[in-house]
């Protein structure tokens, strides 16, 4: 069978793109591996009418619901590869199986690389935290910190002191600026340049910080912003064009989610330099939509 669309990701951009396609009555398929890069977190927070759900309850609950439509069909596995071939995108999986389509939208999110520190990863998603306005709330009043690990950090340790008091942990690599060093101070935020070498407390709980110099420090909850890749191959693959985003390369896209490379699109934390909940499903409405009317226009 020829799908008019494959989309490869199965978490909130996939989805939200492949309700508005099911609802055109569109042939689609969905290929999900099952691991999003929301995995980590406990629930999910700021995203309308979905407040304090866990993410794979989010995710069961819409794939529910995208079940009841005739025209779409999931297949759970790794989308190994993906070509063109006589005017259609072809994506096959690890397990050997093959789909084609007309369109292909990629949602397959990012991956993050936390800064060198034993400590972080088996916190991550809990008590070490990438987004204020989605774990900011749980930690309010308690003590929090945002660990340098981007020249964006001190902009991140400026929004924390609305949550709670906040120490800016510079790492000695990542001095703030007269400017930065002002607001910092305008907002009540202490600098410390002494590194952070470990974290104290029962994963994934944190007691505190403890530094080179053998001080402790009381925080609850770090901030810190990872590097990030591309989750899948499939991009570059095809031949993708990519830009520079805030923490790593992102798949371009034109106004109508269209990659560089014809026939393909992106949604989703892969191809949008602000990521969340919200924003992920917002792109992928809207590449449903585009993907719908170039279909249509074709």
């Amino acid at each position: 069978m020829t799908y008019d669309v494959i989309i490869v990701g199965g978490s909130f951009a996939g989805l939200s793109a492949a309700m508005q396609l099911a609802r055109a009555r569109r042939r689609i398929v969905l290929i999900d591996s099952g691991l999003p890069r929301n995995r980590y977190a406990l629930h999910s927070h700021g995203f309308l009418g979905q407040d304090g759900k866990p993410p794979a309850e989010i995710v069961q609950q819409a794939r529910a619901q995208l079940a009841q439509y005739p025209t779409v069909k999931f297949l759970d596995g790794v989308a190994a590869s993906a070509r063109h071939h006589a005017g259609l995108l072809h994506v096959e999986m690890a397990n050997g199986q093959g789909v084609e389509g007309k369109r292909l939208i990629l949602a397959t999110g990012l991956r993050d690389q936390l800064p060198p520190l034993p400590g972080l990863q088996e916190r991550w998603g809990v008590t070490v935290l990438h987004c204020p306005y989605c774990h900011g709330y749980e930690m309010a009043g308690r003590p929090l910190g945002v660990l340098a690990a981007h020249p964006m950090s001190a902009h991140q340790a400026m929004l924390l002191p609305d949550w709670g008091p906040t120490t800016y942990f510079t790492q000695g690599e990542f001095e703030p600026d007269a400017e930065q060093a002002a607001l910092l101070n305008k907002r009540g935020v202490r600098i410390e340049r002494t590194p952070v070498v470990e974290l104290m407390g029962a994963a994934p709980a944190i007691d505190a910080v403890k530094l080179a110099d053998g001080r402790r420090m009381a925080v609850n909850a770090l901030f810190v912003a990872s590097k990030t890749h591309m989750s899948s191959p499939l991009a570059q693959q095809l031949g993708c064009a990519f830009t520079d985003g805030p923490q790593g390369p992102l798949i371009r896209m034109d106004e109508f989610r269209q990659t560089t490379v014809a026939g393909v699109y992106a949604a989703g934390d892969a191809a949008i330099p602000m990521s969340n909940a919200t924003l992920a499903s917002a792109s992928g409405v809207m590449a449903g939509v585009c993907v719908h009317r170039s279909l249509v226009m074709a």
